[in-house]
């Protein structure tokens, strides 16, 4: 019985490990972002996890890129900029950045 229970557990356990990074990959996804982004390759945007790399550490990094997801921006990772994405609301492009930045 304990190692039905032990096992029930490790189950649900890594259930809810895994089940946030699928959400926001979700979000990612129904937002349009996966159309220019890609979690491990460069397309048109640089992949999340260069992203992740390069603002690793900042503390400002979660307020500053939600912004760019809002309302755009351009220069940082060559000459195509990034367009505003106005269906994304200011708590969905923070739980994006939270996720872009948790990547490694």
């Amino acid at each position: 019985m304990k190692r039905i229970l032990l096992a029930i557990a490790f189950v649900t356990a890594g259930f809810a490990v895994t089940t946030p990074a699928l959400a926001d990959l979700k979000l990612a996804t129904a937002k349009n972002c996966m159309a220019c982004h890609a979690v491990d390759k460069k397309l048109v945007g640089p992949s999340y996890k260069d992203v992740a790399a390069k603002y690793a550490g900042q503390k400002d990094a979660v307020d500053k890129l939600a912004v760019k997801v809002m309302k755009g921006g351009a220069g940082v990772w060559g000459p195509v900029p990034m367009p505003a994405n106005t269906q994304v609301t200011p708590d969905e492009a923070k739980k994006l950045v939270a996720w872009v930045l948790s990547l490694k």
